[in-house]
């Protein structure tokens, strides 16, 4: 099983930056692409994106599921979009180029491509950035990162503790998956239907859940037994200050959301327009 949202130990130049810098990039990153439907721009973000995640020596095989399963949200969504608004397109950008008449409403113009290869790369160019974040944050690192901005360190520690808890789950349902296997339950999708498999799955999720219940009630009472909550403010062990390759990293954040910004006025508003 691949893992999802795990912390990816490395000493690449990403896994340097504190986490709180690498927030603070995410959160600018994600506005710089969300505020403009400048294409010149949403292409440049993905290219980053690869060169970063190829920095971080992060691998594929570490993050397939989640990119898999963004790939197919990305297709389903595009194919939505065209469905309930095939022209949304040419309301845009004020123009009407077909390239197919289609059948009744849904005619495929310039315009409705173009619009949707934005929409795309606004995937491209978000989600890596995120899926970089996570792997090469340490939770610990994280907790502090958010409890840093503002967040109560109460919340803070609850996120911690989730992402720690994932990979755990993930190796406790494949532990769970073998001992049923091994009693005869059968999730090989060569010997049986995705249907039968997927009701197969279906009965490992009450001892999964069982057991998970199980480990919530022994942090719980460990915390409880430690006075987790009795001050309104705790230090964070794993705590760094900014360094040089931080504030580089947060400079150019902003620069990129005061581009973004600047391009809305300089186009006149959010979208690219190149069929004028």
């Amino acid at each position: 099983m691949s893992s999802v949202f795990n912390y990816i130990k490395g000493k690449s130049p990403i896994h340097a930056l504190t986490g709180a810098s690498k927030l603070l990039v995410l959160v600018l990153w994600s506005l710089s692409a969300m505020t403009t439907f400048d294409t010149r721009l949403l292409v440049a973000l993905p290219i980053i994106s690869l060169l970063l995640f190829i920095a971080s020596g992060i691998k594929y095989r570490d993050v397939s599921f989640v990119l898999n399963f963004t790939f197919v949200f990305m297709v389903l969504n595009n194919l939505l979009i065209f469905l309930f608004s095939p022209e949304h397109g040419v309301t845009i950008y004020g123009t009407r180029n077909v390239l197919w008449e289609g059948f009744g409403i849904w005619v495929v113009t310039k315009e409705q491509l173009f619009y949707q290869l934005n929409v795309v790369l606004k995937y491209l160019a978000t989600i890596p950035l995120v899926l970089l974040f996570v792997t090469t944050t340490d939770p610990s690192e994280f907790a502090s990162s958010l409890n840093r901005i503002g967040v109560s360190y109460k919340i803070s520690y609850s996120v911690s503790l989730a992402l720690r808890y994932i990979p755990d789950i993930q190796r406790e349902y494949k532990e769970i998956s073998v001992a049923q296997q091994a009693r005869g339950l059968e999730l090989d999708k060569k010997k049986e239907s995705l249907f039968k498999r997927l009701k197969c799955a279906a009965t490992l999720l009450f001892p999964l859940i069982v057991s998970s219940m199980e480990r919530i009630e022994i942090v719980a009472a460990a915390m409880e037994l430690r006075g987790f909550g009795k001050n309104k403010k705790r230090t964070w062990y794993s705590s760094r200050p900014f360094r040089k390759g931080d504030w580089i990293a947060i400079l150019f954040s902003i620069l990129l959301l005061a581009l973004s910004i600047a391009l809305n006025f300089i186009n006149g508003g959010r979208y690219y327009n190149p069929f004028v």
